[in-house]
Formats: structure tokens, C-alpha cells, sequence
């Protein structure tokens, strides 16, 4: 469908009236700098997804379902978003409207899905959001990516009333928040760091060293990792912290190998994950034990390094052995992306989806509701159960994978185990 010009130019002339508008309503947007080029930039994509000129009376019996988020699609989160999240929502969609839409308690409704580039920049995933909830009211959202951005956008959905279950958020702040509309669908630190301790004192581990990212991300897992350790028989004989975008670290894995660590743990994004790997295969640094974080998981991680993957460990829940449910959404995705999911986070998006759909099946659209709906109970999805104790996944533990083979196989704990653990 093409962009209707007029409504997108009435779009953007009520911009200041709309800006206007959003500082009333939610005084901490007004705080975060939302210059108006950016704004723009939201603005004209909410037009060019066709919301432009959308009044409540389309929400007639009926109509589509309309399920708004903003996502990465450019700058640099876009690439871990675009393996993790986006190609999910747009699948389960597809999904779903191939069914005849979602299930109500009325009957089906087909979903549109009203997606946004957030150009991976807070604000203007903060200005996104507030114009989906305040203005366009959208009947449901869905989660950004990752922890920086549903920090920000998690408050609002609170204060707007809607549901928010973040598949790719992973800081125990949120949690803490206490926001009755936020749901967690990933195990938090606490529970992925205690995971890995776990292995390591079943393994007898007497040494580990750490290298991490040197934001909240990297410091919470590392604190996270120390206070796992505390009364075992490991000893922490090197920490060290890196500047998120620092390619080169070799001199500090030079460092670290010089203390011959059995354990080597990197607390680490998607880009570092590849360059510590092939810096580390370069030197001929090969621990007993290999972690590293987010990326590892992903498809493009072991087409890239083939079998030099073999054995190197990392932050993974599922595979396509977790549950027959698993392996139709696993083929599913290679059969509509021509390429694999990845093997953490992607899994728990779907099943984010699942938990929206068994609620709407259960109670409509009436967000409050939904809240509710979610909260009271356990839900059926390809990962098992997913239930939430104060907005916290509890019905799922810490996991981690393994390279084996090509594929990543869940080797703790063994509950959860799609493979026994290689290299002990």
C-alpha cells in the first residue's frame, strides 16, 4: 500500500501541537532532549506505516488489530535486532492472520502491525512509543530492543496502561521498578551468572577470569558472577572492563592468558563477541572453558567461525530439541528469512507473543485485563510454561549453551539439557 503524501504533510504540520501534547501528558519525555529533527524522523515513519489520519471510529468490530513498537532497523543495534526480534513479530503476525487473525473472545481479528525504526537511539524510541500510545492509541505494543531502550520505554507503556512483555531486556533495574504493566521474558542476571557458577563448581573450576563491558550491562553480570562465586572454591584471578565498541583486546587477553585461567568469561555484545573470538583463536587462547555473552547464540556466530565454535560456551536457552512447538517456530523462521533464529532470545520473543495471544484469547483487548490475565498464571509456549513472579520470568531458570556440532545445545542445567556438556 502506498504512502497516502497528504495525511503524511498533516502529520507532520501537527507536529509542535503533538509535541505540545506529549510534554503535558508525560512530563520526563519533555527532559530528554527530543529535538525536533528526531521527532521528524518518528513522525514521518508512523505516516509511512499508514497510521496518518487514523481516527477511533476505525476501531469499528472488525478491524484490524493494530500492534505498534519501534525497533533498530538502522544504526548499531539494528544488527543484533534484526537476527533476535523484528523477523519474529513479523512472522508470528503472518501466523496468526493466516489463522484468520487474532483470537477474541468475540472472535478473529487480523493484527496490522505498525513498525517504527528507532534508529537505535533512546529518544527517538521514547518519541515513537508516546506517539503509538498518547496520540495513534494502538490497541497493543510490543517491546523494543534491548535493555537501554525498554529501560526508557518501559515507565511510559506503565503510565499509558500497556502491557509490555521485553524478550531482549536484561537488567534487574527493571524488575526492581516494580511497574505493573512490564513483564520480563528473559531470565535476569542473577539467574544466568548462578547458572553458569553452577556448571563451573559441577565441573570443579578453580579459576576464572572476567572480561566486560564497561556499562550496565557488563558491571551488573560481572557483580552478578562475583556474588554467584561467593562461597565457592573459585578463585577470580583477573577482572578486566572494556569500552563497548573497543575492537582490539588483545593485549588484555595477553594479560589474562598469562594467568592461565581454566574459565575465561566475556560479558560481551554481539560485535565484541566476534572480535574476542577470533583475537582469541589468533593468539591460541583456548581455556578449558570459553563463555562469552550476547551474539553467541546467534546463527551468523558459528557461519562465521565454523568449527573453531566447537565447545565455546555462552547465554542460550533453547533449540529446536526444547519442544515440538520449538521446532515449528524454528522452521518456520528458516523456511520465511532463508536463515536460522538465534538460539536465546529469539525463542523467548516468540513465546512474549504467545503469552499476548493466550491473554487476548482470554480476556479481548481491555489492556487492564490483559495485565491482569498475564500476571495471574502460568501460559503455554514453545519454551515450557512462562510464568511471571512480580513482572519476573520465574518459570524459567538461568541457561547456558554450547557450540556442538553446529548447533547450540543447552548443556545447563541439566533440566533444561538438550546435550551433555563437551570439554569437562
Amino acid at each position: 500500500m502506498g504512502v497516502d503524501q497528504g495525511a503524511q504533510a498533516r502529520c507532520l504540520n501537527g507536529l509542535p501541537t503533538m509535541a505540545g501534547r506529549i510534554q503535558s501528558l508525560i512530563p520526563e519525555v519533555a527532559d530528554m532532549s527530543l529535538n525536533r529533527r528526531r521527532f521528524l524522523v518518528g513522525a514521518g515513519a508512523l505516516a509511512a506505516a499508514g497510521l496518518a489520519g487514523w481516527s477511533p471510529a476505525d476501531a469499528a468490530e472488525g478491524a484490524p488489530i493494530r500492534i505498534g513498537y519501534a525497533i533498530a532497523r538502522s544504526g548499531p543495534f539494528a544488527a543484533a535486532a534484526q537476527v533476535t526480534q523484528e523477523p519474529t513479530y513479523l512472522l508470528w503476525a503472518e501466523q496468526v492472520n493466516a489463522a484468520g487473525g487474532l483470537q477474541l473472545p468475540a472472535g478473529r481479528r487480523r493484527i496490522q502491525l505498525i513498525g517504527i525504526d528507532d534508529e537505535s537511539q533512546e529518544d527517538v524510541s521514547t518519541a515513537a512509543y508516546v506517539a503509538l500510545m498518547a496520540r495513534d492509541k494502538v490497541d497493543l505494543i510490543l517491546a523494543p530492543w534491548g535493555t537501554r531502550m525498554t529501560l526508557g520505554v518501559a515507565p511510559l507503556a506503565n503510565k499509558f496502561g500497556y502491557p509490555l512483555i521485553a524478550p531482549t531486556a536484561n537488567t534487574r533495574k527493571l524488575v526492581e521498578m516494580n511497574l505493573p504493566y512490564y513483564f520480563s521474558a528473559l531470565p535476569q542476571t542473577n539467574h544466568l551468572m548462578t547458572a553458569l557458577t553452577d556448571l563451573f563448581v559441577a565441573q570443579r573450576v578453580k579459576t576464572v577470569a572476567v572480561l566486560h563491558s564497561h556499562d550496565a550491562f557488563g558491571i551488573e553480570h560481572a557483580v552478578s558472577l562475583q556474588v554467584a562465586m561467593r562461597g565457592t572454591n573459585i578463585d577470580l584471578v583477573e577482572l578486566r572492563a572494556y569500552v563497548r565498541g573497543q575492537f582490539d583486546v588483545a593485549s588484555v587477553l595477553q594479560s589474562i592468558m598469562e594467568k592461565r585461567p581454566e574459565a575465561f568469561v566475556g560479558l560481551t555484545y554481539p560485535a565484541e563477541t566476534e572480535a574476542i573470538t577470533a583475537q582469541a583463536k589468533q593468539m591460541g587462547f583456548r581455556p578449558r572453558f570459553f563463555y562469552l555473552a550476547v551474539g553467541t547464540a546467534f546463527p551468523g556466530y558459528v557461519e562465521k567461525f565454523g568449527p573453531a565454535c566447537e565447545g565455546i560456551l555462552g547465554i542460550g536457552s533453547w533449540n529446536a530439541k526444547t519442544s515440538a512447538g520449538a521446532r515449528a517456530y524454528f522452521d518456520a523462521h528458516v523456511a520465511r528469512f532463508g536463515r536460522q533464529p538465534d538460539r536465546w532470545a529469539s525463542g523467548h520473543t516468540y513465546a512474549a507473543l504467545q503469552v499476548i495471544q493466550a491473554a487476548a484469547a482470554k480476556v479481548g483487548l481491555d489492556r487492564r485485563a490483559m495485565r491482569d490475565e498475564i500476571a495471574a498464571r502460568a501460559h503455554d509456549s514453545i519454551l515450557g510454561p512462562i510464568e511471571f513472579r512480580r513482572g519476573e520470568l520465574s518459570s524459567i531458570p538461568g541457561t547456558v549453551g554450547q557450540w556442538q556440532k553446529g548447533e547450540f545445545e543447552v548443556v545447563w542445567p541439566p533440566a533444561r539439557a538438550t546435550a551433555k556438556l563437551i570439554g569437562s
